[in-house]
């Protein structure tokens, strides 16, 4: 259930790049935390040079020109450690996929919960059950 919005410095990445991006952020939700494959809900957003402002050294770490942001709307009932797990395997396979430093990913978990996701149907499918995974 976790969606995932990555906004990325226009015109950095090819295609096959970003298509890595979307199968790498997928994949850190299956080995990370053992969600099933198809729980795949990504949007890649390409920004101009005036609308993605990233500091490079922020909390020295070295971000460099093609630094992005990922935010994922993550269910509110993952513990902290599944939190620390994601954020791994977000920044190591968001890197490889595309080339860049871990340096460069910037990463937000922003905890929903269960309830407020409708995967179609006008439904709240979970609503009033527990977490499946």
């Amino acid at each position: 259930m976790p969606v995932f919005n990555a906004h990325l410095p226009a015109k950095r990445f090819s295609s096959a790049q970003k298509r890595d991006l979307g199968n790498a952020l997928n994949q850190s939700l299956v080995q990370g935390l053992g969600i099933p494959a198809g729980d795949r809900f990504i949007m890649l957003q390409e920004h101009g040079e005036d609308e993605l402002f990233i500091d490079p050294d922020f909390m020295d770490i070295h971000r460099g020109p093609d630094a992005v942001i990922i935010t994922v709307l993550f269910g509110a009932h993952r513990p902290l450690s599944d939190k620390h797990k994601v954020v791994k395997e977000i920044g190591e396979r968001a890197s490889h996929a595309l080339g860049i430093s871990s340096d460069s990913i910037f990463i937000v978990l922003i905890p929903v919960p269960n309830e407020n996701f409708s995967f179609g149907r006008g439904e709240l499918q979970l609503a009033g059950t527990a977490a499946k995974w």
